[in-house]
């Protein structure tokens, strides 16, 4: 398939931790004060996989372009690349969030959206993130929550309250 034939594809957005990943045996770093924000992230690439998201990934792969939409530091790009691969989800662009960006996930990642939606269909986001999805969603993009992983309070507190991932 040529790049220009690409370019017309929908795109299918896809977060990853506790949408594509399993994060639960993570979890314990967040539940410490101070917050264990090296050891959460540096057990990321020991996360199982989450049948159901990677299902509807390779699936979305027939029709559009796969792009990852994170709040995983810039930092983590190579473990996280690396993962994806390992765990045969489909080849796509990886957007992180800058190294000491600490904006709510909501915002940063309807940032992202609006700049994939001009000049291009943003077929879904996939995500686990009720405020992501609700924020994602009156903006006026189709959105299919995550809800297939184990909740983790801590982690979306961290999402919104710290804006650590």
């Amino acid at each position: 398939m040529t790049r220009e034939t690409d370019n017309r594809r929908p795109l299918a957005v896809f977060d990853i931790d506790n949408t594509l990943a399993d994060t639960d045996h993570r979890q314990h770093f967040l539940e410490r004060r101070p917050r264990d924000w090296a050891g959460f992230f540096g057990a990321a690439p020991a996360d199982p996989p989450l049948a159901r998201g990677v299902a509807l990934a390779v699936e979305s792969a027939v029709e559009c372009e796969v792009v990852y939409l994170t709040g995983r530091p810039e930092r983590c790009r190579a473990d996280t690349v690396e993962w994806l691969t390992r765990h045969g989800l489909p080849e796509g662009r990886l957007w992180m969030r800058g190294n000491q960006d600490r904006r709510p996930a909501r915002t940063t990642k309807l940032e992202v959206l609006r700049r994939l939606g001009r000049g291009r269909d943003v077929r879904m986001l996939v995500d686990d993130d009720e405020l992501v999805c609700q924020a994602a969603r009156a903006a006026g993009f189709r959105v299919v929550l995550a809800d297939w992983a184990q909740d983790a309070p801590e982690l979306k507190s961290a999402q919104e309250g710290e804006g650590r991932t």
